[in-house]
C-alpha cells in the first residue's frame, strides 16, 4: 500500500511505545486528520503492453490476496484469488475526508466498498509506481512527518519500506505449489482466522 497505508504504518512505527491496537488506531487517526492530496502516478513505459493510470491519489494498493483481517473481514481485495495469476490494484483517487473515511468504513461491512466514484479497481499482472519529482510542484517536506527527504512510505505486507524511485511489482506464477483445499471454498466459508 501506497498513500495513505504507507503513511499510516509510517505514523505507528513512531509509536512503538504504545501497544499495537492504541499504536493502529491512533496512527489512522493522525494520518486522516493529515490526509492531503497524493501527488503520484502509476506510470508505464511507452510500449503498448501498459496503461498509464496519471493523478493525484490518495491511496494506492497492490494485493495478491484477499488479505483477511478484523477490520476487513472480507478482505482488503476480496475478488483475488491465490490460483489466477493476477493482482488487484485498487486506486483511490483525490477526494474529501469525509467520503474516503466512508470508503475505509465499508472495509467493515458487507456493502461493496469500492462503490465510489473516486475509487477504482483493476485486475493486472504487473505495476510500476513512479512518485513524481521536485519538479512537478510536489515537495515531500510539505507532506508530512512521514515522507523523509530518501523515499516515501510503503507498507508492504506490514513492514514499512521507504522508496524514492519507481517500483516494479510482477506476479510470478506457479512459481511454487500449493497444496489444499481451494481458496474459494475457504472464503466463502466464515473464517475467523487472520493470518493472511
Amino acid at each position: 500500500m501506497f498513500g495513505f497505508g504507507g503513511r499510516t504504518l509510517a505514523l505507528a512505527e513512531k509509536y512503538r511505545w504504545m501497544s499495537p491496537n492504541q499504536r493502529r488506531d491512533f496512527a489512522v487517526v493522525k494520518a486522516l486528520a493529515k490526509l492531503k492530496r497524493e501527488q503520484r502516478s502509476p506510470k508505464s513505459d511507452c510500449n503498448d503492453q501498459w496503461q498509464m493510470i496519471q493523478g493525484q491519489f490518495l491511496n494506492v494498493s497492490i494485493m495478491a490476496i484477499p488479505c483477511l483481517c478484523s477490520v476487513a473481514p472480507r478482505g482488503l481485495a476480496p475478488t483475488t484469488r491465490l490460483n489466477n495469476g493476477s493482482m488487484a490494484l485498487i486506486i483511490a483517487r483525490n477526494t474529501s475526508r469525509s467520503e474516503f473515511i466512508k470508503h475505509l468504513k465499508r472495509y467493515a461491512s458487507v456493502k461493496n466498498q469500492f462503490n465510489f466514484p473516486f475509487v477504482e479497481t483493476y485486475t493486472v499482472e504487473e505495476v510500476k509506481v513512479h512518485p513524481r519529482n521536485n519538479t512537478s510542484g510536489y515537495n515531500p517536506e510539505e507532506e508530512d512527518e512521514t515522507a523523509s527527504e530518501n523515499g516515501f512510505p510503503w507498507n508492504v505486507d506490514g513492514d514499512l519500506m521507504e522508496v524514492s524511485s519507481e517500483v516494479h511489482i510482477r506476479l510470478h506464477p506457479r512459481l511454487i505449489s500449493l497444496y489444499g483445499g481451494s481458496m474459494e471454498e475457504v472464503n466463502d466459508s466464515k473464517v475467523t482466522c487472520n493470518c493472511f
